[in-house]
Order: structure tokens, then C-alpha cells, then sequence
């Protein structure tokens, strides 16, 4: 079960990165967990507990993914069929509060969630014989705790090169 904590559309950047600082989100589970390669336990929790100032310096790939995102969602219902519909609302899981989600999109008919992700050529790799990159898992997992969907849909864009999608059901 969920609550809405804010409808993110009708905020700035910099509002949204203040409100991703009341809890765990979906993109933290890795660093939380250890497996992250772009970010320690420590780093997170320095972020967290507002020990260090949150940068608004995104980086070009996390620029270009959110970007991407509509273009992903899109692939994603012209591959399958499936229609997706954003969610603005940041939310939390009721029990466990600092269990907080954005979710790229939810899609229509089915109590499943849609992720979008972009990568560069190079990682492909990373997504062979069906595999699913440890931080993304982990960020699903966590969205569908937080939401209760059942499935998540992963539609990955490796610029150039190939376009993949993978479930992973609860």
C-alpha cells in the first residue's frame, strides 16, 4: 500500500531532489545493498542523512536517460502492444515510510510498472542471454515493494545498437 507524497510534474529539479532526500528510493537499493559501482553505503548514507550537499551536476548519460525516457516508453508500447501511462506521484510504502518510489510509468490493464532505461553501446553486454544488470533489478524490486505491481517491464535502449525488454515479476 502506498501514499502519494507530492505530484513531482508540478515541481522544479531542484524541489524533486530535496523530497528524494525523506527516504530510499529505487535508485539507491544498490548503493544501499553494496553493489552499486557508482556509489558506496557511506556516500549514501552521507547523502541521506544530509552530510553533504546533493549536486544537481548530472552527469551527460543520466541527462541523455531521462531525456530517452518518453522514447523508451514508447519502444516499449510499440514492441509489445502494451499501453503505459506516466505516474507523477513520488510515494511511499505505508508501513515502512522511508521506502520512497518514482516509478517511470504504469502500464494499462495490468498491475505492472514500466522502467525505462538507456545504456551505451558498450554495456550490451550486459543484457545478454537475458540478463539484468544487478542495479536495475534491485531498483525494480524495490518499486514493486513500494507500489505493490506485481511485474515490472524493463525496456532498455542501448543507443545505436539494440533495444531490449525484460520482466521480472514479484
Amino acid at each position: 500500500m502506498t501514499n502519494a507524497i507530492a505530484n513531482v510534474a508540478k515541481l522544479s529539479r531542484e524541489d524533486w531532489l530535496k523530497l528524494r532526500q525523506l527516504g530510499i528510493g529505487g535508485s539507491d537499493g544498490a548503493a544501499a545493498c553494496g553493489l552499486s559501482h557508482w556509489k558506496s553505503q557511506a556516500q549514501l548514507f552521507l547523502e541521506k542523512t544530509s552530510k553533504v550537499e546533493i549536486s544537481d551536476n548530472e552527469s551527460e548519460a543520466l541527462r541523455q536517460g531521462r531525456d530517452f525516457e518518453d522514447y523508451v516508453a514508447g519502444r516499449f508500447t510499440e514492441a509489445t502492444g502494451k499501453k503505459v501511462r506516466r505516474d507523477n506521484f513520488m510515494m511511499c510504502d505505508v508501513d515502512y515510510p522511508f521506502l520512497i518510489a518514482d516509478i517511470d510509468r504504469r502500464v494499462v490493464g495490468e498491475d505492472a510498472i514500466l522502467e525505462c532505461k538507456t545504456t551505451s553501446p558498450y554495456n550490451r553486454y550486459k543484457w545478454e542471454d537475458g540478463a539484468i544488470p544487478i542495479e536495475y533489478e534491485l531498483q525494480c524490486l524495490h518499486y514493486m515493494s513500494v507500489t505493490g505491481a506485481k511485474k515490472c517491464y524493463l525496456a532498455c535502449l542501448a543507443f545505436g545498437s539494440e533495444f531490449v525488454i525484460r520482466e521480472i515479476d514479484w
